[in-house]
Protein backbone atom coordinates (compact mmCIF):
# COMPACT_ATOMS: atom_id res chain seq x y z
CA UNK A 1 0.00 0.00 0.00
CA UNK A 2 2.50 2.66 0.88
CA UNK A 3 2.02 6.09 2.03
CA UNK A 4 2.89 9.32 0.49
CA UNK A 5 3.81 12.13 2.43
CA UNK A 6 4.80 16.53 2.41
CA UNK A 7 5.64 18.46 5.19
CA UNK A 8 6.14 21.96 5.30
CA UNK A 9 7.54 24.54 7.18
CA UNK A 10 8.02 28.81 6.75
CA UNK A 11 9.66 30.58 9.19
CA UNK A 12 10.91 34.44 8.67
CA UNK A 13 14.43 34.94 9.94
CA UNK A 14 15.11 38.35 11.24
CA UNK A 15 18.49 39.54 10.57
CA UNK A 16 19.26 37.35 8.72
CA UNK A 17 20.10 37.78 4.99
CA UNK A 18 18.96 35.29 1.86
CA UNK A 19 22.96 34.98 1.12
CA UNK A 20 23.78 32.91 4.68
CA UNK A 21 20.50 31.20 4.42
CA UNK A 22 21.96 30.00 0.82
CA UNK A 23 25.27 29.27 2.28
CA UNK A 24 23.92 26.72 5.40
CA UNK A 25 21.39 25.10 2.58
CA UNK A 26 23.28 25.18 -0.64
CA UNK A 27 26.95 24.05 0.63
CA UNK A 28 28.81 21.38 2.26
CA UNK A 29 30.11 23.39 5.37
CA UNK A 30 26.78 25.05 5.84
CA UNK A 31 24.63 21.89 5.58
CA UNK A 32 27.58 19.88 8.21
CA UNK A 33 26.04 22.68 10.55
CA UNK A 34 22.70 21.47 10.96
CA UNK A 35 22.02 18.73 9.02
CA UNK A 36 23.09 14.80 9.78
CA UNK A 37 26.81 13.31 8.97
CA UNK A 38 29.20 14.54 6.46
CA UNK A 39 27.77 16.54 3.62
CA UNK A 40 29.47 17.96 -0.27
CA UNK A 41 27.58 19.98 -2.84
CA UNK A 42 28.33 19.43 -6.48
CA UNK A 43 26.76 23.39 -7.19
CA UNK A 44 23.73 22.86 -9.90
CA UNK A 45 24.05 19.19 -9.98
CA UNK A 46 24.16 16.86 -6.61
CA UNK A 47 24.25 16.84 -2.76
CA UNK A 48 26.11 14.16 -1.43
CA UNK A 49 26.14 12.83 2.30
CA UNK A 50 27.70 10.15 4.52
CA UNK A 51 25.77 8.89 7.79
CA UNK A 52 27.30 5.46 8.54
CA UNK A 53 27.71 3.09 6.20
CA UNK A 54 24.32 5.27 4.31
CA UNK A 55 26.06 7.75 1.67
CA UNK A 56 23.52 8.66 -0.52
CA UNK A 57 23.80 11.20 -3.75
CA UNK A 58 20.62 13.34 -4.60
CA UNK A 59 20.40 15.14 -8.29
CA UNK A 60 19.92 18.81 -8.09
CA UNK A 61 16.51 19.91 -9.60
CA UNK A 62 16.15 23.62 -8.45
CA UNK A 63 18.91 26.16 -8.47
CA UNK A 64 18.80 29.69 -8.17
CA UNK A 65 21.35 30.92 -5.78
CA UNK A 66 19.47 32.87 -3.03
CA UNK A 67 15.99 31.87 -3.78
CA UNK A 68 15.58 28.18 -4.63
CA UNK A 69 17.11 24.94 -3.95
CA UNK A 70 15.52 21.40 -4.42
CA UNK A 71 17.60 18.17 -4.47
CA UNK A 72 16.52 14.30 -4.51
CA UNK A 73 13.11 12.66 -5.78
CA UNK A 74 15.20 10.06 -7.18
CA UNK A 75 12.81 6.52 -7.12
CA UNK A 76 13.73 3.31 -5.78
CA UNK A 77 12.09 0.30 -7.85
CA UNK A 78 10.26 -0.36 -4.97
CA UNK A 79 8.59 3.49 -4.71
CA UNK A 80 10.47 4.70 -2.44
CA UNK A 81 12.03 8.21 -2.48
CA UNK A 82 12.09 11.55 -0.94
CA UNK A 83 12.55 15.38 -1.81
CA UNK A 84 13.60 18.22 0.09
CA UNK A 85 13.03 22.10 -1.55
CA UNK A 86 13.94 25.35 -0.08
CA UNK A 87 12.22 28.29 -0.88
CA UNK A 88 13.89 31.68 -0.21
CA UNK A 89 12.64 35.07 -0.14
CA UNK A 90 14.31 38.31 1.24
CA UNK A 91 12.05 40.79 2.91
CA UNK A 92 12.14 44.33 4.25
CA UNK A 93 14.33 45.44 7.37
CA UNK A 94 16.71 42.49 6.99
CA UNK A 95 14.94 39.38 7.79
CA UNK A 96 14.71 36.20 5.39
CA UNK A 97 11.87 34.12 4.74
CA UNK A 98 12.22 30.62 4.48
CA UNK A 99 10.14 28.03 3.56
CA UNK A 100 11.31 24.06 3.38
CA UNK A 101 8.99 21.02 1.78
CA UNK A 102 10.51 17.63 2.47
CA UNK A 103 8.38 14.91 0.41
CA UNK A 104 8.04 11.17 -0.29
CA UNK A 105 6.71 7.83 -0.37
CA UNK A 106 7.44 5.08 2.04
CA UNK A 107 6.32 1.63 0.22
CA UNK A 108 4.64 -1.47 2.16
CA UNK A 109 1.81 -2.20 4.83
CA UNK A 110 4.72 -1.78 7.60
CA UNK A 111 5.00 2.07 6.94
CA UNK A 112 3.72 3.58 10.26
CA UNK A 113 7.08 3.72 12.56
CA UNK A 114 9.10 4.27 9.82
CA UNK A 115 7.08 7.66 8.67
CA UNK A 116 6.61 8.32 12.57
CA UNK A 117 10.46 8.59 13.12
CA UNK A 118 10.83 9.96 9.86
CA UNK A 119 8.39 12.44 10.68
CA UNK A 120 9.80 13.08 14.47
CA UNK A 121 13.75 13.46 12.95
CA UNK A 122 12.50 15.66 10.08
CA UNK A 123 11.15 18.02 12.55
CA UNK A 124 14.32 18.16 14.78
CA UNK A 125 16.59 18.90 11.30
CA UNK A 126 14.23 21.65 10.52
CA UNK A 127 14.26 23.19 14.04
CA UNK A 128 18.13 22.88 14.09
CA UNK A 129 18.09 24.49 10.58
CA UNK A 130 16.34 27.80 12.15
CA UNK A 131 18.53 27.54 15.20
CA UNK A 132 21.88 27.05 13.30
CA UNK A 133 20.70 30.70 11.49
CA UNK A 134 19.72 32.54 14.16
CA UNK A 135 22.56 31.45 16.85
CA UNK A 136 25.56 30.60 14.73
CA UNK A 137 25.62 31.75 11.12
CA UNK A 138 28.76 32.26 9.93
CA UNK A 139 30.04 29.64 11.77
CA UNK A 140 30.87 26.21 10.80
CA UNK A 141 30.40 23.23 12.79
CA UNK A 142 32.26 19.45 13.06
CA UNK A 143 29.70 16.92 12.69
CA UNK A 144 30.12 14.06 15.21
CA UNK A 145 27.88 11.14 14.51
CA UNK A 146 27.74 8.30 17.25
CA UNK A 147 25.62 5.14 17.52
CA UNK A 148 24.61 3.88 21.44
CA UNK A 149 24.09 -0.11 21.68
CA UNK A 150 20.68 -1.65 20.35
CA UNK A 151 17.94 -0.50 23.27
CA UNK A 152 15.09 -3.12 24.66
CA UNK A 153 13.84 -0.77 26.42
CA UNK A 154 12.68 2.96 25.21
CA UNK A 155 11.33 4.91 28.26
CA UNK A 156 13.84 4.00 30.43
CA UNK A 157 16.17 4.73 27.89
CA UNK A 158 15.05 8.30 27.61
CA UNK A 159 14.51 8.60 31.33
CA UNK A 160 18.54 7.56 31.62
CA UNK A 161 18.88 10.62 29.40
CA UNK A 162 16.62 13.24 30.78
CA UNK A 163 18.24 12.28 34.02
CA UNK A 164 21.94 12.50 32.87
CA UNK A 165 20.64 16.39 31.24
CA UNK A 166 19.42 16.92 34.65
CA UNK A 167 15.60 16.98 33.66
CA UNK A 168 13.40 15.23 36.21
CA UNK A 169 10.64 15.27 33.24
CA UNK A 170 10.65 14.60 29.73
CA UNK A 171 12.81 17.78 28.20
CA UNK A 172 10.38 21.18 26.79
CA UNK A 173 12.25 24.13 25.01
CA UNK A 174 14.11 26.81 27.09
CA UNK A 175 14.85 24.28 29.82
CA UNK A 176 18.02 24.58 31.42
CA UNK A 177 20.24 21.19 31.21
CA UNK A 178 23.64 19.88 31.22
CA UNK A 179 25.19 18.14 28.47
CA UNK A 180 28.19 16.03 29.69
CA UNK A 181 28.96 19.40 32.06
CA UNK A 182 28.60 22.17 29.71
CA UNK A 183 25.18 24.36 30.33
CA UNK A 184 22.90 24.57 27.74
CA UNK A 185 19.08 24.68 26.36
CA UNK A 186 16.55 22.89 25.50
CA UNK A 187 15.66 24.57 21.61
CA UNK A 188 14.03 21.37 20.48
CA UNK A 189 12.57 18.24 21.66
CA UNK A 190 9.72 15.84 20.57
CA UNK A 191 8.81 12.03 21.73
CA UNK A 192 11.82 10.61 19.67
CA UNK A 193 14.34 13.83 19.91
CA UNK A 194 15.87 16.58 21.89
CA UNK A 195 18.22 19.47 20.85
CA UNK A 196 20.30 21.49 22.98
CA UNK A 197 21.99 24.44 22.11
CA UNK A 198 25.43 25.29 24.16
CA UNK A 199 27.65 28.63 23.43
CA UNK A 200 29.81 26.46 20.67
CA UNK A 201 27.55 23.61 19.75
CA UNK A 202 24.45 21.95 19.32
CA UNK A 203 23.98 18.39 21.03
CA UNK A 204 20.99 15.85 19.46
CA UNK A 205 19.96 13.01 20.30
CA UNK A 206 17.44 10.78 18.17
CA UNK A 207 15.51 7.77 18.64
CA UNK A 208 17.40 5.07 16.23
CA UNK A 209 14.49 3.58 13.68
CA UNK A 210 14.85 -0.22 14.73
CA UNK A 211 18.23 0.71 16.71
CA UNK A 212 19.56 2.85 19.32
CA UNK A 213 20.21 6.25 20.64
CA UNK A 214 21.81 8.46 18.02
CA UNK A 215 24.07 11.42 18.47
CA UNK A 216 24.26 13.77 15.85
CA UNK A 217 26.08 16.68 16.88
CA UNK A 218 27.37 20.13 15.59
CA UNK A 219 30.30 21.43 16.86
CA UNK A 220 31.59 24.80 16.65
CA UNK A 221 35.05 24.54 18.87
CA UNK A 222 36.75 21.57 19.97
CA UNK A 223 34.82 20.26 23.10
CA UNK A 224 37.72 17.29 23.50
CA UNK A 225 35.36 14.50 22.11
CA UNK A 226 34.78 12.07 19.23
CA UNK A 227 32.52 9.57 18.04
CA UNK A 228 34.05 6.84 20.41
CA UNK A 229 33.70 8.58 23.45
CA UNK A 230 29.91 9.83 22.72
CA UNK A 231 29.56 6.41 21.66
CA UNK A 232 30.99 5.60 25.13
CA UNK A 233 29.09 8.12 26.71
CA UNK A 234 25.87 7.05 25.33
CA UNK A 235 26.49 3.63 25.91
CA UNK A 236 26.73 4.44 29.83
CA UNK A 237 23.06 5.38 29.67
CA UNK A 238 21.59 1.72 29.45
Amino acid sequence: MGHAFEETDEVELAGVTPEQVWEAIATGPGIDSWFMGSNEVEAGVAVKGAFGHYEPRQGVTAWEPGRHLAFGGEREPDGRFLAYEFLVEGRERGSTVLRVVTSGFLPGDDWHDEFEAMLAGGTMFRRTLVEYLEHFTGRTARPVTAFGPPVRDWPALWTALHRELGLADAPRRGDAVAVDGIPGVVYYANAQTVGIRTPDAMYRFFQGFNGGLIAMHHVFTDDGRDERSWSSWLGGLS
